[in-house]
């Protein structure tokens, strides 16, 4: 299994072609899991969508290719991981964090760009345990905060 610890991500950089390729092929499914996992938080905990409570699905939904603005990328024996950091395009500082994971086409060795198709993995949600005992609960980043690696 993939962890940080077994994975070596570069550095934070501008997405080349490649990362916008496997971005924009899980555009559709990226805008469907944001709106259902917004959904499912506002049920039980409406703070992880705070920040962009105001937006409609139609505007959380509204990223495109040029919302994938930085990308990390490691390499595993079985394909790429890559995280990207997405701008929201209808609100302000707003940037979820997303995994997609890149592997070899079934029957192909996966050695082309062509060989490879992309999945979304998750959009990351974070739970922090504060020194009081209290809980922080975010799916909404700002530029500043760092795209480090994540499970869910």
């Amino acid at each position: 299994m993939a962890t940080a610890e077994t994975i070596d991500l570069n550095e934070a950089h501008a997405p080349k072609e490649a990362s916008l390729h496997a971005f924009e092929s899980v555009l559709h499914s990226l805008k469907n899991e944001l709106i259902k996992l917004r959904h499912n938080h506002d049920k039980h905990e409406p703070e992880y969508f705070r920040a962009v409570s105001s937006l409609s699905d139609h505007q959380l939904g509204s990223i495109s290719p040029s919302s994938l603005v930085l990308v990390r990328v490691g390499t595993s024996a079985y394909g790429l991981h890559l995280f990207g950091k997405v701008k929201l395009e209808e609100a302000e500082d707003a940037y979820i964090h997303v995994r997609i994971f890149i592997g070899a086409e079934e029957g192909t060795e996966g050695e082309t760009e062509e060989d490879r198709v992309a999945k979304l993995h998750c959009i990351h949600t974070e739970e922090v345990v504060k020194e009081d005992g209290d809980h922080v609960y975010r799916a909404i980043f700002m530029e500043k905060d760092p795209l480090e690696w994540f499970d869910t």
